[in-house]
């Protein structure tokens, strides 16, 4: 039914795989960059030519690039930002809060968890940023991403400030030791 490779018609916004250079083999736009194709290859052609917010244009192979909505799609949902088995290699704080941490849990209380994690660098530096929070209903846990969870405490967030002050610390590496130091 359609010609294009892999359905990638004009006006399909992209993201680059590879790094975009100019002239002189110099650097224009990362890896991961997003742009819009604006031709597609006709006859014995191969390449897109993709147009970046900029205006810059680059003939890329479909090998180069992928569609914008799928390449979200791969990206780690909000369950999971890195598989669940990463996520804990990732947190620097988490406590129990509510009625658990208090003492005042009878035999139908959940336990409620808390955190902290800190992103890596290229998930914070990717196009699309480190998620501010991953929630599990299930779990009955939330962890903020640290410039999230600062920020909110600064406000006064109530539930970070439970958090901050939980009785009940299940883990806390040197970085998150020391916030908990500035809590004063």
């Amino acid at each position: 039914m359609s010609h294009q490779p892999n359905n990638v018609f004009a006006g399909t916004q992209v993201v680059s795989l590879v790094e975009v250079r100019g002239t002189n083999n110099s650097l224009v736009h990362p890896r991961g960059a997003v742009g819009v194709v604006t031709r597609t290859p006709t006859g014995d052609q191969n390449q897109f030519l993709v147009r970046f917010p900029d205006g810059f244009e680059a003939s890329l192979t479909r090998e180069q690039l992928d569609v914008l909505k799928h390449f979200k799609d791969q990206l780690p949902d909000a369950e999971s930002p890195c598989g669940s088995s990463d996520l804990e290699t990732l947190v620097i704080y988490r406590c129990v809060v509510g009625s658990r941490a208090y003492g005042l849990d009878d035999d139908a209380s959940d336990t409620d968890r808390r955190g902290i994690y800190l992103a890596p660098a290229d998930l914070q530096w990717s196009l699309f940023g480190a998620p501010e929070q991953f929630e599990d209903n299930a779990a009955q846990s939330c962890y903020w991403e640290l410039q999230k969870f600062l920020i909110m405490a600064l406000k006064a967030n109530p539930n970070i400030l439970e958090c901050l002050y939980s009785p009940m610390v299940e883990k806390v590496t040197p970085l998150g030791e020391e916030i908990l130091t500035l809590r004063e």
